[in-house]
């Protein structure tokens, strides 16, 4: 039903229409992530959004209830199985190095399903240190979706901007000390929906939670030693 191969070929199409921009710090800017009938998928799996009272600004103040695209649902929701596929491919791996310089060699895969309701926020963080490549897909046709992207902050008390957040268009960075973001309390008229893509170093604890965690990506001697991000500097301990 999902070809992994058209869903590579698009996103690789989208690195190569990329839009970098340096100030906080680099990261890109997306459209055309993923061909739209898939992207339209991922909108129509069957899951019901959690009821959460308050995240408390992270999103592990819920981990049971997260969707990853781990083992099971993988089997369950073609759709999941083929978006796995072409992130997992060397190809993918090859041009998400060459763009970013991300050290995601030895790393695994891990794709999450989020669904943000009613007073969702997150606290301006950085990601901790086991994530290598963060990458964001916003899934919203509607209109006032536009407005749902992540904040980005030029440390923890200072307010940038935020990012566009149309349907099928994404944004990039590689997690460290200084990429600062989150998600300002604003009105969810309805389901905000993405992926977060992450590659993660082999200290990652919950295997189940990665696509194919006992296939690591790249050249798999290359992985990476984790050195864990202070809490002070707004890592969390997420894993």
């Amino acid at each position: 039903m999902f070809d992994a191969h058209q869903i590579q070929q698009a996103f690789l199409a989208s690195l190569h229409n990329h839009q970098r921009d340096d100030i906080p710090y680099p990261h890109w800017s997306l459209t055309g992530c993923l061909p739209a009938e898939v992207a339209d998928a991922l909108t129509s799996l069957p899951f019901k959004p959690a009821e959460i009272e308050d995240t408390k600004g992270r999103r592990e103040t819920n981990n049971d209830t997260r969707i990853h695209f781990g083992e099971q649902n993988r089997t369950r929701h073609p759709v999941m199985e083929a978006i796995a596929e072409a992130l997992q491919d060397r190809a993918t791996i090859d041009a998400l190095k060459a763009l970013t310089g991300a050290p995601i060699d030895g790393t695994s895969l891990r794709v999450e399903y989020c669904q943000d309701t009613g007073n969702f926020w997150l606290e301006p963080h950085t990601d901790i240190g086991v994530k290598k490549f963060t990458m964001l897909i916003y899934l919203n046709r509607e209109p006032e979706a536009v407005d749902w992207g992540t904040d980005i902050y030029s440390d923890k008390n200072t307010y940038f901007g935020r990012a566009p957040a149309g349907f099928n268009t994404g944004l990039i960075f590689v997690p460290g000390n200084d990429t600062w973001h989150g998600f300002r309390v604003r009105p969810l008229t309805g389901v905000r929906k993405t992926i977060i893509v992450n590659y993660v170093s082999p200290e990652w604890r919950n295997r189940q939670e990665l696509c194919f965690p006992e296939q690591p990506v790249g050249d798999a001697s290359a992985a990476t030693t984790y050195t864990p991000l202070s809490h002070s500097a707004g890592s969390y301990d997420e894993y």
